[in-house]
């Protein structure tokens, strides 16, 4: 099978998901923030370049749009993983916790939704825009932290996260508000 540009983007972001565990845990030289860092940077880039060029390009295919989206969810869920490995604070665990089970619930939320024919009423949102803006935001900077100006970047990066991890509870119970019908009707007819 030819894999499409976009496509190969696409998978070149899980491809870069082992290399991203090796720089996180084999110390480089005092650099490993920075190169995780230029990773994630590289994979942001990559996500919005590979949606633009299959519209662009009119090269939308299924197989990018299922694969998309479990790219994006592997890296978020695994740079999670690791930087709670790194920070273990309550805080950080119940962030992450809440949005890798949002993306779990509203990924099978979807999955069920488009078997009833309804998927209209879980399209994404715009509180779930500003969700994936602040959360790809404290990630970058948790990866950096180094301080900056004077700034402490790690310490923004989770203070942006607690805020990521309430728009993502917001957002989860906005996908669940919408599709309730749906499931109620569902239950009800069993």
């Amino acid at each position: 099978m030819s894999l499409s540009l976009p496509n190969q983007l696409t998978v070149g972001r899980i491809l870069f998901i082992p290399i991203f565990l090796l720089v996180f845990f084999i110390p480089i030289y005092g650099v490993n923030n920075y190169i995780l860092t230029v990773i994630f940077f590289f994979a942001g880039i990559t996500d919005w370049l590979d949606g633009y060029l299959a519209r662009r390009l009119n090269l939308s295919s299924s197989f990018g749009e299922f694969l998309d989206p479990v790219a994006d969810k592997l890296m978020v869920a695994t740079i999670l993983v690791c930087l709670v490995s790194k920070h273990p604070t309550f805080g950080l665990i119940l962030s992450s916790v809440v949005i890798i089970g949002r993306e779990i619930t509203v990924s099978a939320l979807r999955e069920w939704m488009a078997s009833i024919g309804e998927t209209g009423k879980v399209k994404v949102t715009y509180i779930g825009k500003v969700k994936t803006a602040v959360q790809m935001l404290s990630i970058g900077f948790m990866l950096y932290e180094v301080p900056l100006w004077g700034m402490d970047i790690l310490a923004i990066g989770k203070i942006l996260l607690y805020v990521a991890a309430g728009l993502t509870f917001w957002s989860m119970l906005i996908y669940l508000k919408a599709a309730w019908p749906s499931l109620y009707d569902s239950q009800e007819n069993q």
